[in-house]
């Protein structure tokens, strides 16, 4: 075989193993716009915001850890994977943020969207220095979310537990700082 057809037939590969390693969600999903989630979108609580959905899910350790568990804090969840080029830009400003506002009440879940994540994830941790909690997604937490349609997706609760903001795709550190700065 030649070089270009080598070329085509790997770049298939590749393009067939990511559509593998996301599994799109089961029907059609409610897609809620990124930025605020407004009142508008959600029903619940008196702050007019809804209570993020609970999950229980695994970390590197083997422990499950419940997102309840991280009530009165404000929390970042980020779905995320390790092949994600703007998921791992994403990652050094979670740590330094983590390492700011952890003493103030911030948690930080990354929930991990990749196949084998036992696997994958003890080492990305260890060498990219994660500070913060990481736990191995599932495809029904996923759809507890609306459906994670793009990786990075983020999601910032309040401490008490309601939805507050969404955000699709890359985000400079300013803008979960602002978020961080408002809620704690």
């Amino acid at each position: 075989m030649n070089k270009t057809t080598l070329f085509i037939m790997g770049s298939l590969a590749f393009i067939i193993i990511t559509m593998v390693a996301i599994k799109p969600p089961a029907g059609p999903k409610k897609v809620i716009s990124p930025g605020e989630i407004s009142p508008k979108t959600v029903s619940g609580t008196k702050t007019g915001f809804k209570l993020a959905p609970e999950f229980s899910l695994k970390d590197a350790s083997g422990i499950k850890r419940k997102l309840s568990d991280f009530r009165g804090s404000v929390v970042i969840i980020d779905f995320w994977a390790t092949w994600c080029p703007p998921c791992r830009e994403e990652i050094p400003h979670f740590v330094e943020l983590y390492n700011q506002y952890k003493d103030q009440g911030l948690e930080i879940i990354g929930v991990s969207m990749d196949q084998s994540p036992e696997r994958v994830i003890p080492g990305f941790i260890e060498k990219n220095n994660i500070n913060y909690t990481i736990l191995f997604g599932e495809d029904k937490v996923y759809d507890l979310y609306g459906g994670i349609n793009a990786i990075p997706t983020t999601f910032i609760v309040d401490k008490d537990g309601n939805l507050v903001r969404k955000y699709m795709g890359y985000k400079e550190k300013g803008v979960f700082e602002q978020d961080i700065k408002e809620l704690l």
